[in-house]
């Protein structure tokens, strides 16, 4: 993170300022500049380029790096960055503390008397290249190399974080749908939302669909290190505006985006909750009158022996429902066991869907398709202005099995991925894959969102003379008094076993 900032104030500089494009290197011209034309030059770059002194650039610790004590520079160098870029690139807590941009990151060696070979390995690597000739890219490229870090950085947490990363596949999917094609280009001010935002895969896909410049990011997130991962993403894909609106805390407990003060409401709304979690400690704390409206459908009970299997999607997804404008669109990863619940809180929320007419579909996805759980998932997208036909979609056959890193995972084909996304916003009906239903229709199935159990049920009709038709019923004639006669053999069995027992 430090090396791209001070690659992308270089980039910024060289484009501003012609000396500094021109010189041999670009860092002697910045510190020979007065304080007042670097103070002009910080005033042109882009909101989303962090301000840096000289003694900032890694150009500068290089120099430096056999000095005694160097890791103390290294880190009062990050330190002072943070600071300095405070109101910009900070994340808050829902209590309004800020987590800045670097840790001492030092201190994380415990041996000090190697701290300062650290750094200096450190900055040795980092000098070494430049992030410069990337600044020209675009979407595609950074979410790329943000799925092979978040990868990796999974894979070192023991799946403890795995709610950070939701494959691309899900996310490309859901912001087709959300954002179709013949919207993009024509949004503007648009206030997206993730209450358990994680790393902001989904976030990211969305943002790209409407146009970086045309939506703002808010999100939440109860882990300091996924809202660290967050503002990283947004960092990379030029969304920085949107960082003071990362919160790191509890969205179901404590909510902080606000409108005065009711919850603010957005346009759009994507999320991949967590879907068990025992949150017995503040489940009662949530049952209150100030969360009648939030939680209409009501809140899970513990568990007396299974505490950390407690629905806490069925929270986030009534915390959705809740902050969705007024023609708002949402797209939520549920568990597929949601869809087809014929009690309690899923059904529910199923029927106030139904009920208030904002429901667009469901697309029930393949297993594995997360490689980090057994679980089959379904998406559930939300329209508030659709009050026409809802599409069902069952993809569950979809897809290719590959091993990854020794776990089952499914693959969805480009042309796969497309097919749902067309098929979903054409409301097309695809015999044993989507169907088109009324409202009326789902409030007769027991508010049912599974495609399958509105499937037509195909009789096949085979022409055949009447002679083929006597001997078929001969057959079935003969099959049924061959049943019957060992029905009878077995009733007389047991009714003399019986007889014995009961002699007995």
């Amino acid at each position: 993170m430090y090396k791209f900032l001070n690659d992308k104030f270089a980039f910024e500089a060289k484009q501003i300022d012609k000396k500094v494009a021109k010189a041999e290197k670009w860092e002697d011209a910045l510190v020979a500049m007065s304080e007042d034309k670097l103070e002009m030059l910080y005033r042109k770059m882009g909101g989303d380029t962090a301000r840096l002194k000289p003694h900032h650039f890694v150009s500068y610790l290089f120099n430096r790096s056999n000095t005694p004590d160097f890791a103390k520079l290294f880190d009062d160098t990050l330190r002072d960055i943070a600071l300095s870029n405070n109101d910009v690139f900070a994340v808050k807590t829902d209590g309004g503390a800020k987590v800045v941009l670097f840790d001492r990151v030092s201190e994380y060696i415990a041996d000090e008397s190697k701290r300062d070979a650290f750094c200096r390995a450190i900055i040795n690597k980092l000098v070494e290249f430049s992030f410069e000739r990337i600044f020209t890219q675009k979407f595609d490229f950074y979410a790329t190399i943000f799925e092979y870090l978040i990868k990796d950085y999974n894979s070192n947490a023991g799946g403890k974080y795995a709610e950070y990363y939701t494959p691309h596949a899900v996310a490309r999917i859901m912001a087709a749908i959300l954002v179709p094609k013949r919207q993009r280009g024509k949004l503007r001010n648009k206030a997206c939302y993730d209450p358990s935002a994680g790393s902001g895969t989904l976030l990211m896909n969305v943002a790209h669909a409407i146009g970086e410049n045309r939506c703002s990011i808010y999100t939440q997130d109860i882990s300091q290190k996924s809202s660290n991962l967050l503002r990283l993403n947004l960092i990379l894909n030029n969304l920085v505006h949107s960082i003071p609106n990362v919160i790191q805390g509890n969205t179901v407990l404590h909510p902080y985006h606000r409108d005065g003060k009711d919850l603010k409401k957005f346009d759009y709304i994507v999320s991949n909750p967590p879907f068990k979690m025992d949150f017995s400690d503040f489940r009662d704390e949530l049952d209150s009158q100030e969360n009648k409206g939030r939680f209409f459908a009501g809140i899970p009970k513990a568990p007396a022996k299974a505490k950390d299997k407690m629905a806490i999607y069925q929270l986030f997804l009534q915390h959705i429902i809740h902050s969705l404008k007024p023609g708002g669109k949402a797209a939520v990863v549920v568990p597929t066991g949601f869809i087809t619940a014929q009690s309690g809180i899923d059904k529910g929320i199923r029927k106030h869907l139904v009920e208030h007419k904002m429901l667009a579909g469901v697309v029930s996805m393949p297993s594995n398709i997360f490689a980090t759980t057994g679980t089959n998932v379904s998406i559930l997208f939300m329209d508030d202005s659709n009050k026409d036909k809802v599409v069902l979609i069952d993809a569950s056959n979809l897809g290719e099995q590959v091993t990854v890193d020794k776990s089952k995972k499914t693959v969805l084909s480009t042309e796969e991925e497309q097919h749902i996304i067309d098929t979903f916003n054409a409301k097309q009906a695809v015999e044993d894959f989507s169907v088109a239903v009324s409202y009326g229709e789902i409030e007769a199935k027991n508010y049912n969102l599974s495609a399958g159990q509105y499937f037509d049920v195909r009789i096949e009709y085979v022409d055949i003379t009447p002679k083929q038709f006597a001997e078929k019923m001969q057959d079935f004639t003969s099959n049924l008094d061959s049943l019957f006669a060992q029905s009878r053999e077995l009733e007389t069995e047991i009714k003399k076993q019986l007889a014995v027992l009961n002699y007995e």
